[in-house]
């Protein structure tokens, strides 16, 4: 059984109106988390055909700020997007094709690391970062031949 998650009350309980561009932003990245604005505007065009990317981007942002989404600042990539928001969790990086998953905090509680008391800030986030090589990208390497 299949259940999809109200997008429409979402927004509402947010004070958001409900709009075609935020719910296909919404659904879209639902979908498919983690990926580039510019992927995201792609998969919304064919549902919306004139939506521009700078509607997209206004999209997201304001979604983010709302809290409806997140926005992961990928390490040397484009900014990336998800609709797990409500919780403490990580993610990991494969440094070869890109892939980003998520990582459970095994603290729970936000933020997971403790910065020095003198920093002089209180702070509620920490993101962590795990890069790696993936096992798809590593069986890949594995078959290469080796370079003369």
């Amino acid at each position: 059984m299949t259940t999809t998650f109200d997008w429409s009350q979402a927004l509402r309980e947010r004070g958001l109106r409900v709009t075609r561009q935020r719910l296909a932003v919404l659904e879209a990245v639902a979908e498919n988390p983690h990926q580039s604005a510019e992927t995201i505007h792609a998969q919304v065009a064919r549902a919306l055909p004139v939506i521009t990317v700078q509607s997209v981007y206004t999209v997201l942002h304001d979604l983010a700020s709302h809290r409806l989404l997140r926005r992961f600042d990928a390490p040397g990539s484009a900014a990336r997007y998800e609709t797990r928001t409500e919780d403490n969790h990580h993610h990991a990086v494969c440094t070869e094709c890109g892939r980003i998953e998520d990582v459970d905090c095994v603290h729970g509680q936000a933020p997971c690391l403790e910065p020095p008391t003198s920093l002089g800030m209180h702070i509620s986030v920490a993101d962590v970062v795990f890069r790696g090589v993936c096992e798809e990208c590593a069986a890949a390497m594995a078959k290469e031949p080796s370079a003369p």
